[in-house]
């Protein structure tokens, strides 16, 4: 139900690897050209072309002299993409000490930890379109360009270099292959079966109790938010973080979301869309510092049917996505309003009725995350991504009062998106199996 944003085909491929399997053997991969469609406030758009010599074209005519710029500026993205997801990502973060290896101190002078990806865009870049293209992977996925350290330029490489992808059928067919290499390695899946309590003996978790059943276990790896399993199942005797320390954390947005289905096909837009015809930086003031609701919201929009072949002859599905402040309070006149809103854009940008022709409608919004997911404040992509939440001062993967305990996911390190939550599980395995040894 997310943005079918397929990025780092490679950590994919090397999950996969470590079971004997290639992508191919679950999905086939399309990477979609062109990348994503951006409208912007002077009634203009751009499609942003999946050809990297088309886009440094593109840039080079929007602002003279930024085409070899844009190719310095992904070299050194391409060097935090691979030191930053090679030699730094697959530590577990339990401690300062893991870093200090002469070489790793070495590398990370390459991060550019202390300044700020807005500030690194904006010394090659002046054209505010291209500034708000390299920005906007950031602002969607964490927090404001300006507390965001360059090193997230690796997003950038990510988006421009290694493509953006889709697996035939949908997003959930990755959820179909991991279930597949899960059952043959003999894991059983328990699905619909919340957890309502853990039993602590001398130290360790020797039980979980569904709202169904319950189960004797070695150990927990919890990837279910972190602030619900704490303060909730384990309770403050246990806890490593107090309520004091998750409300002083600076949290990525939470979203408002419209999924609709159109009985007709629908011109002008790409598989990716996003919709800054408004004030760019009056939203991420909105989302991080005043935590208002935004008067003229960014959002995007997703039409997945333009690409997927399962798609109903004739017919789009949409997906409606705008970031939000987790401090803001809802309403459905409020969620309504927005709904108006953002249809009356996307109509008057791309000159067609869509209003009449939506069959389908469904809400998600912060209190649907917080229900659904029992998500810290409705947060949709946990901590947002500041210095101060970067590598080992995330929440620790492991917990220091129960011996058998680990995290994994959002919360924890490396991160938020697919690829970094694929890299968390795998970390926190790596980490159990060290320690039961």
């Amino acid at each position: 139900m997310g943005p079918s944003w397929y990025w780092m085909p490679d950590i994919f491929e090397k999950f996969y690897n470590d079971f004997g399997h290639t992508t191919s053997d679950f999905y086939k991969l399309k990477r979609i050209d062109p990348s994503y469609k951006i409208f912007w406030d002077d009634n203009t758009s751009t499609n942003v072309p999946a050809n990297y010599n088309e886009l440094k074209s593109l840039f080079e005519s929007i602002e003279k002299g930024s085409g070899d710029k844009l190719e310095k500026y992904l070299d050194d993205a391409k060097i935090k993409y691979e030191v930053g997801m090679g030699e730094f990502v697959e530590r577990p973060s339990l401690s300062i000490t893991e870093y200090l290896d002469p070489k790793l101190i070495v590398n990370s002078f390459k991060l550019d930890l202390l300044s700020s990806i807005s500030t690194s865009i904006g010394k090659k870049f002046k054209n505010q379109k291209l500034r708000q293209l390299l920005e906007f992977p950031v602002l969607f996925l964490g927090a404001k360009p300006t507390n965001t350290p360059a090193l997230y330029s690796m997003m950038n490489y990510a988006d421009i270099k290694l493509g953006t992808w889709y697996p035939m059928g949908g997003m959930y067919e990755i959820a179909k292959a991991f279930t597949s290499i899960a059952e043959k390695q003999g894991v059983k899946i328990v699905l619909n079966q919340p957890v309502e309590k853990v039993i602590i003996r001398n130290g360790e978790i020797s039980e979980v109790k569904t709202n169904k059943d319950k189960y004797e276990v070695d150990a927990v790896i919890n990837t279910a938010d972190y602030h619900h399993f704490e303060q909730v199942l384990l309770g403050d005797n246990y806890s490593k973080y107090n309520e004091r320390y998750w409300e002083s954390r600076v949290f990525a947005p939470t979203c408002l979301l419209f999924y609709l289905g159109i009985n007709k096909t629908i011109k002008g837009i790409e598989h990716h869309n996003l919709f800054f015809d408004t004030d760019f930086d009056q939203h991420s003031e909105d989302i991080y510092d005043t935590h208002k609701w935004p008067k003229e919201p960014l959002f995007y929009l997703s039409a997945t049917s333009k690409t997927d072949e399962t798609a109903p002859l004739d017919c789009e599905n949409l997906f409606i996505l705008i970031p939000l402040s987790t401090e803001i309070e809802e309403t459905e006149v409020i969620i309504e309003n927005y709904y108006e809103m953002v249809i009356d854009r996307i109509e008057k940008r791309i000159g067609q009725n869509i209003k009449e022709n939506i069959i389908y409608k469904k809400v998600f919004s912060r209190k649907d995350f917080i229900s659904d997911y029992n998500s810290y404040k409705g947060n949709a992509y946990g901590l947002a991504n500041t210095l101060l939440q970067t590598g080992f001062l995330k929440p620790k993967m492991k917990n220091d009062n129960i011996r058998n305990l680990y995290y994994a996911g959002q919360l924890t390190v490396p991160g938020p998106g697919l690829p970094p939550s694929i890299l968390s599980g795998k970390i926190a395995a790596q980490l159990l199996h060290k320690e039961d040894q």
